[in-house]
C-alpha cells in the first residue's frame, strides 16, 4: 500500500475513533473526554487530507 494509501486509511480510522470518543464524552458528561475526541477527529481529517 502506497504511503498516500496508508495515511488516508489511519485518517479515517482517527476521525471514527474520535467521533466514538467525542460521543462517550457527551454520554457521560465529560467535557475532557469530549474534547479529546474532537481534536482527535480533527487530526485525523488534517491526516486523510495530506495524504
Amino acid at each position: 500500500m502506497k504511503s498516500s494509501m496508508k495515511d488516508k486509511v489511519k485518517g479515517t480510522f482517527h476521525q471514527a475513533k474520535g467521533k466514538v470518543r467525542e460521543m462517550a464524552g457527551e454520554i457521560t458528561d465529560n467535557p475532557k473526554l469530549k474534547a479529546k475526541g474532537k481534536a482527535e477527529e480533527i487530526a485525523g481529517k488534517a491526516q486523510e487530507k495530506m495524504g
